[in-house]
């Protein structure tokens, strides 16, 4: 009978001696060496690749996309439909599954996609409100934007959700409108779009794309130039 009780205290001693050498190790010194090593060799990334205006204040993560509306004509109107300042570069649609009060200019909880197929009628009313919207928007009195002139990232959301960028050619189709609304030379905003246009990853991973936060950063900046 003793020999069995000490066999036993012998096996629990064991037992949570190495629970708490792994916690330590496992919970502890590794979480520890990972952010370390992290905040060494990649210390933006790190912080979540947090993108900074010219006062440098963070304004956003170069990671996740955000909107940019008019402040809601009644505050306390959850129901009012955001609507654009059109003197900003729009992102893509979101298609978040979730709100938060975190990033209130981006709804989103959870990173997803709508998981509609192409032949979902709601998707198409959808696609074509989006595109009737993108056309209205973007048309100026000097430049009419056509149906056809629309790229399918002006009205559809990406994968994730998430996507801080845009195609070079939905940039290049809001360059009037941004142009007209700042007062701004159209080739300048133009150059802007270029400026900010980044290539294929490795030079063949993915598309070119435009940051939408960044372009807005140099926006601002060039506005304030005069």
């Amino acid at each position: 009978m003793n020999n069995s009780v000490s066999s036993a205290a012998r096996l629990l001693g064991a037992g949570l001696r190495a629970l708490l050498v792994l916690t330590v190790i496992c919970g502890v010194l590794y979480p520890l060496a990972v952010t370390g090593i992290a905040q060494a060799v990649f210390h933006g990334k790190a912080d979540g690749s947090e993108v900074e205006d010219a006062s440098g204040t963070v304004v956003g993560s170069s990671l996740i996309g955000q909107r940019y509306d008019l402040p809601k004509q009644d505050p306390h109107d959850a129901d009012e439909a955001p609507r654009p300042d059109l003197k900003w570069f729009q992102p893509r649609p979101s298609a978040g599954l979730g709100t938060n009060s975190v990033n209130t200019r981006y709804s989103l909880v959870l990173s997803g996609a709508t998981n509609k197929a192409a032949d979902d009628q709601d998707l198409v009313n959808d696609v074509e409100e989006a595109k009737a919207a993108v056309v209205a928007d973007n048309s100026t009195a000097t430049h009419e934007i056509k149906p056809s002139d629309v790229p399918a990232d002006a009205v559809t959301s990406s994968g994730s959700g998430l996507d801080p960028d845009i195609s070079p050619a939905y940039a290049e189709l809001q360059v009037p409108r941004v142009a007209e609304r700042n007062g701004l030379p159209v080739a300048r905003v133009a150059k802007l779009v270029a400026d900010n246009t980044e290539g294929r990853t490795l030079g063949f991973m993915g598309e070119p794309r435009v940051n939408v936060l960044k372009l807005n950063i140099a926006l601002r900046a060039l506005t304030a130039e005069g």
